[in-house]
Parts: C-alpha cells; structure tokens; sequence
C-alpha cells in the first residue's frame, strides 16, 4: 500500500469508527472497534442462507409500516455519503460497460489508490425494475454527480462499497459480503438494522441461495455441475421493502466469534 492509499484508508477508517461510536452512543450501548469486526472468525451456515433466501423469495414486494424506516435510513446513508466525500473520495456514476470492477480486490485497490469510485447506477441493473418501481430507495437523492441524479440506492451502494468493502478489503460473494455487512451495520442506528440487513444479506442470500437455483431436491448445484447457473447469468433480486427479525439477526451476529 503507498503512502496515498495508507492515509485514505486510515482516514476513512477514523471517520467510521467515529460515526460508528456516536451511532453506539445514541442507542446507550457499547462502542465497537470496527477493526474487531472485521478481523473476527465467520462460520458461514448454507442452511441460514437458505432460510434467509426463502424468507426474501416469500415475501411481498411491499411491508407495511416500513416507509418512516426507509425515511430514516435514507437519511443516514446521506450523512454516510457525506463522510466519503470528507475522507477525500469522489464519487461518479458508471457509464461504461458492464460493471465497474472486475472484482473486489480491482475495487479496493482502484478507489485506494485514486480516491475515485465508480457507482453501478441502479437504472440499469438492481432488480427488474431497475430504476422503476415505488421502492423509497429508488426515488431521488437530492445528489447530482457526473451529470447524473443519484438515487437513494445508489447512494446505498456507494457507501457499502466503501465502508462495507474498501475500508476492510472485504471480498465480493457470501463470506466477504457476510464481513461487509458486519462490520458496516454497527455505523447505523439500531432500529434499521433488520432494514439494512434485507437490503443487503436479504438479497445477498437470494442471489446466491435462492429457491429459482436450486434442484427439485432443494439442493444447489456446485459449479461443474448440471445446472449450475453462473453468477454473471442470474438475474438481481426484485427490491423488496422487508423487515426480518430479531432472531434472523441475531443468529447472523452468531456466526461470526469474537476473538476477545
């Protein structure tokens, strides 16, 4: 790492532990290092996964009495964006093709190394409707970058980029998305956390474990195998607005040990 990426990383890294200390402050319970979190053992459980797959296919596209949630967590994902740009990280909108990165490390090392991150924009991809639909998250940011309007989800996706996987060096795919959202749900309050976790183990766990993959038997075939579908082949979760429960997080908390 040169001397630029070490001083983005360690600021980056002070403004989130920071934020993630008053989030602990407001809710009255303990600070957490988010270094901590990052460095604990995962005990990744398929049959977790596929519970939390099944509960996301199943349910409906809209649950009631999540829009002052969505509010709020609309909210915070600005204040989150705000403290990217004062980490001294600029934010475009991708107009290439494809995605932006060729995978996590092409991510982590490009936003460290040149204080830029690309963002895939949400109209055109993230669920069938793309940047349709009466999703909150969907509708405008109040944020114009590159030309373009931002959306709240892609102001959400932006800052899981960073704080979820530059910041750690988290990988891409369920272990490192699974790191990604421990460590970034301690920067929000509390309250949203069955929010932020449906929006991105929710749909996660779909992606990768859903019933469409699976074989009349319930299994998933591994890749190699008859009717394995590569990932660049499936298809985006529809964004749902879904509420899991405290059991769901906290047996999510439960797969991963402290080291103390």
């Amino acid at each position: 790492m040169s001397g630029d990426d070490h001083r983005l990383t360690v600021r980056l890294g002070e403004l989130a532990q920071a934020h993630a200390d008053r989030a602990a402050a407001r809710a009255g319970v303990p600070a957490v290092r988010l270094d901590r979190l990052a460095a604990e053992p995962l005990r990744l459980d398929e049959d977790f996964c596929r519970e939390v797959a099944d509960r996301y296919d199943a349910a409906p596209m809209v649950t009631t009495g999540t829009e002052r949630g969505y509010a709020r967590l609309a909210e915070e994902n600005l204040r989150q964006f705000r403290l990217i740009g004062d980490a001294g990280i600029r934010v475009l909108p991708w107009t290439g093709p494809g995605q932006p990165y060729r995978d996590s490390r092409d991510l982590v090392a490009r936003v460290r190394s040149t204080g830029l991150l690309h963002v895939f924009l949400t109209r055109h991809g993230h669920g069938p409707a793309g940047a349709g639909g009466d999703h909150p998250l969907r509708a405008p940011a109040g944020v114009r970058a590159g030309g373009e309007e931002l959306l709240h989800n892609d102001i959400f996706r932006a800052v899981h980029d960073v704080f979820g996987h530059v910041l750690f060096g988290n990988t891409f795919g369920p272990r490192g998305e699974f790191r990604a959202t421990r460590c970034h749900l301690a920067m929000y309050p509390a309250d949203l956390h069955p929010l932020v976790f449906a929006e991105l183990v929710g749909q996660l766990c779909w992606f990768f474990h859903g019933p469409h993959l699976r074989r009349p038997d319930g299994t998933l075939p591994r890749r190699g195998e008859p009717g394995y579908v590569p990932p660049p082949r499936r298809p985006y979760p529809p964004q749902k607005q879904l509420v899991y429960d405290r059991r769901t997080l906290d047996r999510f908390a439960a797969l991963f040990t402290s080291r103390g």
